[in-house]
């Protein structure tokens, strides 16, 4: 009995050195493994974006971009100062250049101005300075008329549109608080089928049919409505990612993916070490088993 119980202390000491070689506590891959699985029930830091890289958000997707706005009677002064912090706003959510983004502004009301043309400012900073010296037109609501003129002057390769050639997306936002007072269905699917793509920006009163009228398809990612120009910033974010093919920088690696993978690939390999040695153990008891059995 006394060698049996000696066999088997020996057996399981070399499955303890077996195991020991396994989980090697000297090997740094496997430290920083264990690492990951001491700390994997805390709180985790956030990806976070690499500030340096947000400025080039939109490089992948240079457009000829054009606002419409509608400065009638209607948009209150203070409000109108609202549509220009919003149009500043998208201008530095974009990358701008004569190789990248453009920027134009139309302005209407019973009568429609080109502020400026695509051609005119190929800087952020010179953008939003001519966005800051727009006034309000005051009076009616000839959106219709807007559009045309942007199609017919804004989007031409004169004004600084690129040719066709070049791919360039032509974009237009048209932001209005009312209802149109001239017909806006023609002129819409007349710049739509130029290559226009029309985004509407409803507010307050706007007239929600006109604005489904106006905006390509589908709908539900170009037409937009806020309660009160005081909440119009908020869709800046929305149209970042709308018109930007938005590249995420990880500055850090929050999930120590790569640890994981080597801590879960370590246990799957350890584990089935152990099985087998485990196995054979058993077969070893039994055929002692066997033989004290026939003692």
């Amino acid at each position: 009995m006394k060698s049996f119980i000696g066999s088997l202390v020996y057996c399981f000491s070399l499955l303890l050195v077996d195991l020991c070689e396994s989980y090697d506590l000297n090997n740094p891959s496997y430290i920083l493994a264990q690492s990951y699985a001491q700390r994997r029930n805390h709180a985790l830091p956030h990806r976070t974006l690499n500030p340096a890289a947000t400025d080039s958000q939109c490089r992948s997707r240079p457009l000829d971009l054009v606002f419409i706005i509608d400065s009638s009677r209607s948009v209150r002064p203070g409000e109108f100062e609202k549509v220009k912090i919003f149009l500043a706003d998208m201008v530095d959510t974009l990358d701008v250049g004569p190789d990248a983004t453009r920027v134009a502004v139309v302005n209407y009301a019973s009568t429609v101005k080109i502020e400026f043309l695509l051609k005119n400012h190929l800087t952020k900073d010179t953008i939003k300075q001519a966005i800051n010296r727009i006034e309000p037109l005051a009076a009616g609501t000839m959106t219709g008329m807007a559009i045309k003129k942007a199609m017919d002057e804004a989007f031409t390769e004169k004004s600084g549109a690129r040719p066709k050639s070049k791919n360039i997306s032509k974009v237009a936002i048209i932001v209005t608080d009312g209802r149109p007072q001239d017909q806006v269905e023609e002129v819409s699917a007349a710049a739509r089928a130029s290559g226009i793509e029309i985004y509407a920006v409803g507010v307050d009163r706007a007239d929600m049919g006109s604005l489904k009228l106006m905006a390509s398809n589908p709908l539900d990612d170009h037409v937009f409505y806020v309660e009160t120009y005081g909440v119009i910033e908020k869709l800046t974010s929305k149209f970042r990612e709308t018109l930007c093919e938005v590249k995420v920088e990880i500055v850090q690696d929050p999930c120590m993916c790569e640890a994981r993978l080597a801590f879960q690939r370590q246990t799957q390999s350890s584990l089935q070490d152990l099985n087998a040695k485990l196995a054979a153990v058993t077969r070893k008891v039994e055929q002692m088993e066997n033989m004290l059995g026939r003692m």
